[in-house]
């Protein structure tokens, strides 16, 4: 599984040390961390961000005013925030602003983890939802890869779901029959010709040189993604 990458923003210096102290403990993120919202909005729209955890209470400006800044600027990644105020409409002013969801202070650690975790699974099978493999930013639900220069390279729903499930099996090669059952399920007239056809059609599309293969490459009997 690739790493996600979370923004942490929160200006109390022990909450935040702990967090990235414990979300470390987990292979499938990679932290970042802010303790203003102006460094956090410079993060944000700088970077590509899975996902971020944003504090209201921020020493520069309300937390919800940095999400709604963020939102006005086309930020679609989920975003968590942290209150230590327990109300209603704290919560009504909080989701207005544009998060999509609101943990109050003091939690535990594993319901902040449930949450991030189910905020990531609704976001990746959303319309908005991105991914970067290489030199290209992967929009599974338009069926596309758009470059750094702004051309667009056009996929089949086969190639989408093939590009789609071994970015999410990261570093970890994925085998002929594997692929096969995840993309076509138990259709018996399917055979491994019919996967390296989409193979080599895919990298025909995406690689600068097909038969040196440097995104989608072959190892260990199967097929890796690197992104």
């Amino acid at each position: 599984m690739t790493a996600r990458k979370i923004l942490l923003v929160d200006d109390d210096t022990e909450l935040r040390e702990a967090l990235i102290e414990q979300l470390s403990l987990y292979e499938e993120f990679e932290i970042t961390q802010e303790d203003c919202a102006a460094d956090a909005l410079r993060a944000a729209r700088s970077d590509h961000y899975d996902l971020l955890i944003v504090d209201v209470g921020l020493p520069d400006m309300d937390g919800r005013e940095a999400v709604k800044l963020l939102r006005k600027g086309d930020f679609r990644a989920p975003i968590i925030m942290l209150t230590g105020h327990d109300t209603d409409s704290d919560t009504i002013l909080g989701l207005e602003a544009g998060a999509n969801d609101y943990v109050t202070k003091p939690f535990r650690f594993a319901v902040l983890l449930a949450r991030i975790r189910a905020q990531l699974r609704q976001h990746e099978n959303s319309e908005d939802a991105t991914f970067t493999v290489g030199r290209f930013t992967f929009k599974p639900a338009a069926k596309i890869l758009a470059d750094e220069s702004g051309g667009k390279v056009r996929l089949t729903e086969k190639e989408t779901s093939i590009l789609k499930y071994l970015y999410r099996s990261g570093d970890k090669p994925v085998s002929r029959d594997v692929l096969l059952h995840e993309v076509w399920g138990y259709n018996s007239g399917v055979t491994t010709h019919t996967l390296e056809t989409h193979i080599y059609r895919l990298r025909q599309k995406i690689e600068k040189n097909p038969s040196n293969a440097e995104l989608l490459i072959t190892e260990s009997g199967g097929y890796k993604l690197v992104p």
